[in-house]
C-alpha cells in the first residue's frame, strides 16, 4: 500500500427515527438561516420534509426551500442555489435526498462563498475551495455513498461534461432507512448497484495482494450482492434497506481507497453516457461494466477469481465476469443501451462523443485508449 493520511469528517446517525432523535441537536451549533435543499417534491408527500422543517423552526432555524434539485444535477443549479445561498445569508445548507442532492449542495455550498466560478478553479486552474457553508445530510435514497465524502457529480450542460468537483463533506448525515421505504424497489435496486461497483473499481485498481482493503471492499460486494436479492423478494424488509445503506457508505466513505489506485473507469465511461443521454447512473452502469470487464479480465485473473470465487461462488477469472452479468439480468436491471431511460436516441454516433471525451484515467488493470471505449460502449448496444 502507498503513503496515505485519512480522517473521518462525517458524524453520521444511523437508524430508524435518528433525526426525530438528533437532528435539533446536530444543527444547534451552527447559524440561524438554514436552506432546506431537495429534489422533485416526493419529500413532501412522504412528510419527511414536514418532519425536518418543523425540527429546524422548534431549534430556533429559519428555514429557506431550495427545490427541484433533479438527478445528474446542473451546474446551472449549483449556480442558483449558490446566488440563493448569498442571498438569503445562508449559515447552513441540509440537503435532504440521495446522492444528487447531495453532491448539488455540497457544490454550491463552495461556490456560495467564492465569486470565481468553481468549474474553472477545478478543471482549469487545478485549485480547489478553501470554504464553504457547512452541510448535513438526511440520506432518503442510497448508493452513492455521497454523505460521507467531499466529492460530487455534476454536469455542465453548457460543455456537454458530466464531471467530479471536490468540496467539503456533510459535517453529518442522518441515515434512516425507514426513509428509504417510499423509494420504488428498482430505484433502490440501481441504486445499489452503484454501491456494488463503487467497491468493484476500488478493489480492482490495486495491483497488490492479500491487503486488507481488497477484504474489506470483497464483503462490501457480497452483502450488497445478498441483500439486493432479499430486497428482489421482500422490498419494504427495512433491515435490508438499512443493510444497502450502511454498504453504500461504506463503499464511498474512503476507508477502501486509502493507499492504493482504483480503477473508476468505468464511471468516468458512465458520467460521460449521462452527460449525452441523462441516463440514470446506476443503471448505465449496469451496462457498461460486464462489457468492460470481459476486456480487461485477462489483465487481473488473481483478482476477477478471487471476485468470482467470493461474491458469487464460481471458480474462475472469466465466471466471474459472466456471473456478474447474469445477477444484472436476474435484478431486472438494464443490459443494454437501448434499455436504458435517455433523453436522446443512443446511437453511435452518440457512443463515439461519449468515447471521445469521457475521461480516460491512468488505472488498473490497464488504462483504455479511446479505440478500446468506444468498442466497449459498442458492445452494449
Amino acid at each position: 500500500m502507498q503513503k496515505f493520511v485519512y480522517e473521518y469528517a462525517t458524524k453520521v446517525y444511523f437508524g430508524e427515527g435518528a433525526a426525530r432523535e438528533h437532528l435539533a441537536e446536530a444543527v444547534s451549533g451552527y447559524g440561524k438561516h438554514v436552506m432546506l435543499a431537495y429534489g422533485g417534491g416526493s419529500v413532501k408527500k412522504n412528510g419527511i420534509y414536514d418532519e425536518l422543517k418543523a425540527i429546524l423552526e422548534a431549534a430556533g432555524k429559519t428555514v429557506t426551500d431550495f427545490s427541484g434539485i433533479m438527478s445528474n444535477p446542473t451546474y446551472a443549479k449549483v449556480q442558483e442555489g449558490a446566488a440563493l445561498s448569498r442571498k438569503e445569508g445562508i449559515d447552513f445548507i441540509l440537503a435532504v435526498g440521495g446522492g444528487s442532492v447531495i453532491d448539488c449542495c455540497k457544490i454550491i455550498a463552495a461556490q456560495a462563498r467564492t465569486e470565481t466560478d468553481l468549474w474553472e478553479m477545478e478543471m482549469t486552474d487545478h485549485k480547489f475551495p478553501t470554504d464553504a457553508i457547512p452541510i448535513g445530510a438526511v440520506v432518503t435514497a442510497s448508493g452513492t455513498g455521497a454523505e460521507m465524502n467531499g466529492g460530487a457529480v455534476i454536469t455542465n450542460e453548457e460543455k456537454v461534461l458530466k464531471a467530479g468537483l471536490a468540496a467539503f463533506p456533510p459535517r453529518f448525515a442522518f441515515l434512516d432507512p425507514g426513509y428509504t421505504l417510499s423509494v420504488p424497489r428498482m430505484q433502490v435496486i440501481s441504486g445499489a448497484f452503484d454501491t456494488l461497483s463503487h467497491a468493484m473499481e476500488t478493489y480492482f485498481g490495486a495491483s497488490d495482494e492479500d491487503n486488507v482493503s481488497d477484504d474489506v471492499a470483497l464483503a462490501i460486494m457480497t452483502n450488497t450482492v445478498i441483500n439486493m436479492r432479499r430486497l428482489l423478494a421482500d422490498s419494504d424488509d427495512i433491515r435490508v434497506r438499512g443493510n444497502l445503506m450502511w454498504d453504500s457508505a461504506m463503499a464511498e466513505n474512503g476507508i477502501l481507497k486509502v493507499g492504493r489506485l482504483t480503477d473508476f473507469q468505468a464511471h468516468q465511461m458512465e458520467h460521460q453516457l449521462g452527460a449525452y443521454t441523462d441516463c440514470n447512473h446506476g443503471q448505465g452502469l449496469a451496462v457498461i461494466h460486464p462489457a468492460y470487464y470481459r476486456h480487461i479480465v485477462k489483465d487481473a485473473q488473481e483478482k476477477f477469481r478471487r471476485f468470482g470465487k467470493e461474491v458469487f461462488g464460481v471458480d474462475s477469472a472469466e465466471a466471474g465476469v459472466e456471473a456478474l452479468a447474469d445477477f444484472i439480468k436476474e435484478c431486472g436491471l438494464p443490459t443494454k443501451m437501448s434499455e436504458l431511460r435517455s433523453k436522446v436516441e443512443i446511437t453511435p454516433e452518440i457512443l463515439k462523443k461519449v468515447a471521445e471525451t469521457c475521461n480516460v484515467i491512468p488505472c488498473g488493470p490497464r488504462k483504455l485508449g479511446r479505440d478500446e471505449i468506444y468498442d466497449i460502449l459498442m458492445e452494449c448496444m
